[in-house]
């Protein structure tokens, strides 16, 4: 139920509130157009009077918004606005988004790439991050480190156990609690970006040089799909136990640079010692860690389980002649890595993504499917108009009293 409810000597005798929407007169002092909304919390929306004390209350309804991922190609398509399906689709999303019925994060990749796209001029990086933000209405996932983590740190406990080997997908391993909420009228942002974009673009352009040149052993490759998925596994399990081995190394011949220059994948085996009895030896600990690493409960993470067989999926893709055009696959497959790391991160935990054709051909095929396995609806160019309706369709969720909460808050 709705409510109103207010007091007086709510805020501080001697302070004055700052209305961000006049409602009218105030009903304790009786000043004209001084009362009004101050703000919007999780629950309610606070009421106040610029002139005295009045306080009121009015509150809001619980909702669940639909999550949608947005890929970088949607909205450096957007930003641009020079073609009329993504200015259009940007207008309903935002639309869809102020009726507090979807909610749009962003994520650490986003600001990766924001950074290393090339606009037209010296800000353009920074206002096209300016306008992710705008659109999420400052609701940001999880960095994708830390999903991972999660996954892993949650997956060893099973293991551990001996619990079932499924991973049961939880939103709070990639959203925070508070991201079904009704928003505030401000978000707060916290600028600054530490990393090396010039390495960034070097190490983008020299990874998708790599994947190129391994098309022509992949065309010769006899291996089935499901060799190609193990491959790929092997090679994921041995990306987290070697530069923890490394850094360990380092650490022992007193190289205490380790702890900081080491890759964030490092971490990860020191997290799962916090969940190994302390009495144990170091070597049981590590071959314990290492099993894991390579048994069921790794493989069937949602991170691991995306990405290893989109992998596949491009490699059986590529030996049946797909990319045979290496100048247009460099192209088309440009971001690939990173597409294929914010899709095996965040799509497990949303209702909708916007993805590239390329990145849609490959977790929409048979092998992946990553619609059936997650519920997560895939839309691309290639489905733009049911897109479209799956956005309208959004609005035949509000209720009476959501309708009624948007004309308290918004209106």
């Amino acid at each position: 139920m709705l409510g109103v409810r207010a007091k007086a000597n709510g805020f501080n005798e001697t302070s004055k509130v700052f209305v961000t929407r006049i409602l009218g007169d105030c009903p304790q002092c009786e000043s004209k157009n001084t009362y009004g909304n101050v703000s919007i919390h999780s629950d309610h929306v606070l009421r106040g009077c610029t002139q005295c004390s009045y306080e009121g209350f009015f509150w809001l309804p619980e909702i669940r918004k639909s999550i949608l991922y947005l890929d970088q190609f949607f909205f450096s398509h957007a930003f641009r606005a020079k073609d009329p399906r993504f200015v259009d689709a940007a207008d309903l999303v935002s639309k869809m988004t102020s009726s507090q019925l979807l909610v749009v994060p962003y994520s650490s990749i986003h600001e990766d790439e924001s950074r290393m796209w090339r606009g037209n001029g010296s800000n353009d990086q920074e206002d096209l991050m300016e306008f992710i933000k705008s659109t999420s209405g400052g609701h940001e996932f999880s960095p994708d480190y830390n999903v991972e983590k999660t996954q892993i740190v949650k997956a060893f406990q099973a293991y551990l156990s001996s619990a079932s080997t499924e991973y049961i997908v939880d939103e709070r391993d990639a959203v925070p609690n508070d991201i079904h909420r009704w928003d505030d009228y401000f978000r707060i942002d916290v600028p600054g970006y530490f990393k090396d974009v010039e390495l960034g673009r070097k190490l983008k352009n020299e990874s998708i040089e790599l994947l190129i040149n391994a098309f022509d052993g992949w065309q010769e490759s006899t291996s089935t799909f499901d060799e190609h998925v193990a491959l790929e596994m092997r090679e994921s399990a041995k990306s987290y136990i070697e530069p923890y081995v490394k850094q360990a190394l380092r650490l022992a011949q007193g190289d205490f640079d380790a702890v900081l220059d080491s890759p964030v994948r490092a971490n990860v085996c020191e997290s799962l010692l916090y969940c190994l009895d302390n009495n144990l030896a170091d070597t049981v600990k590590f071959e314990t860690i290492k099993r894991f690493f390579y048994s069921e409960y790794f493989r069937k993470l949602p991170y691991q389980s995306i990405s290893c067989r989109t992998f596949a999926v491009l490699k059986e893709m590529v030996a049946r002649g797909a990319y045979a055009n290496r100048d247009k696959a460099k192209r088309r497959l440009r971001g690939i890595f990173q597409d294929i790391g914010h899709i095996a991160t965040y799509a497990p935990y949303c209702d909708a993504i916007v993805v590239d054709k390329p990145m849609a051909e490959l977790v929409t095929s048979s092998r992946l499917n990553i619609e059936s396995e997650f519920g997560v609806r895939v839309f691309s160019l290639n489905n733009w108009d049911k897109f479209y309706n799956w956005l309208n369709e959004l609005e035949n969720r509000i209720t009476d009293d959501h309708r009624a909460g948007l004309e308290a808050a918004y209106v």
